[in-house]
């Protein structure tokens, strides 16, 4: 089986480890074409030399009626020249072009978190809903994700395969000395932008002293939100990121909406504790009082859960003990293998 995957190279976070985690477990046994776009070219840096890799220049994330067409020949291209069994699409753009390039009894596209479309930019919903039709399937990474969809009127084959991962590498992570403190480190993986609720994370911190508060992700210093806590610390960019949960006793994720947070399941495959906003798919793999909390967007009710859980030994023990397991029995990059390889086959 030939396998083309699609994304842009400058979709955030999820969607890129999704496809790189994708394509690298694939190429074991089959052959994997990766073809992305506008980007800053640190994706290729995480791909297996069995992946054939393949630029798209003009594949980028706004739209651009130019690139767009271009892009639209590029991919037709591409097509020509692999003849894949399989195109899988990522994201928006992607899915939006390659639904219209390709066969569509190939393609299998994969919305990575809906509520950006359905709250964010819901002029694209009737193209979504239109374009349904040209591919075998669209995915969701979560129930939430599949219900939305369906609700909104995409019924098409609609199914959930939810986002898996390796354990990170921690062999090579740098010396960070706030970790090395004498306190118990809240860590968030995350950019500053909107949909993150970094005003809620800084006031938590406020709230929560004894604990150091760790951000890795944001892309310049942080002003907007006053003189931080002294126990509050925005770290930049941090290569290998997500294994940094390791080094961490607890993972905070403040949000908006998302799909299904791959910094939660790195986190889960440390066996640490999880407290988040109740948003997209979240609750599916965090559940209250089993291995963390989904709460509402207030910063004394994210103070009361973390020190609660800090506070009693044998509950944060509980919480550690049961994200590895469900990490391990749902989480890991070979479940979501299987997944997509099922669809594939249909």
């Amino acid at each position: 089986m030939k396998i083309l995957q699609v994304i842009t190279q400058s979709e955030l976070g999820g969607a890129q480890t999704v496809v790189v985690q994708l394509a690298n477990n694939l190429s074991k046994e089959y052959e994997v074409v990766l073809a992305a776009g506008q980007g800053d070219g640190k994706m290729w840096n995480m791909v297996s030399n069995q992946v054939i890799k393949e630029d798209c220049p003009h594949l980028q994330r706004s739209v651009s009626l130019k690139n767009d067409l271009l892009a639209a020949i590029e991919l037709r291209r591409l097509y020509k020249k692999y003849k894949p069994d399989v195109i899988h699409l990522h994201s928006s753009k992607a899915g939006t072009l390659g639904r219209i390039v390709f066969p569509s009894k190939k393609t299998v596209y994969t919305v990575h978190g809906f509520d950006s479309v359905r709250l964010a930019f819901r002029k694209f919903l009737p193209i979504e809903r239109f374009l349904q039709h040209f591919c075998k399937a669209v995915v969701g990474v979560s129930k939430y994700d599949e219900k939305n969809l369906l609700a909104e009127g995409i019924k098409n084959n609609v199914s959930t395969v939810y986002n898996g991962i390796s354990i990170p590498d921690c062999s090579q992570i740098s010396d960070i000395d706030v970790f090395n403190q004498d306190k118990k480190v809240v860590l968030t993986i995350a950019r500053v932008s909107p949909p993150k609720k970094t005003d809620l994370f800084v006031e938590v911190a406020r709230l929560l002293p004894k604990y150091n508060f760790v951000w890795i992700g944001n892309q310049c210093e942080v002003s907007e939100f006053g003189e931080l806590p002294s126990n509050c610390h925005f770290l930049g960019n941090v290569p290998n990121a997500g294994a940094f949960c390791s080094k961490a006793d607890l993972l905070m994720l403040p949000s908006n909406y998302e799909g299904l947070p791959m910094v939660i399941l790195e986190a889960m495959s440390f066996g640490k504790p999880v407290v988040a906003s109740d948003v997209g798919g979240i609750s599916e793999i965090v559940r209250n009082e089993v291995n963390g909390y989904t709460l509402a967007n207030d910063a004394r009710l994210f103070a009361e859960k973390i020190q609660n859980i800090f506070e009693d030994t044998t509950l944060y023990s509980k919480f550690c003990q049961n994200s590895l397991d469900i990490f391990q029995r749902e989480l890991t990059v070979e479940k979501m293998v299987q997944g997509y390889l099922d669809i594939y086959r249909r």
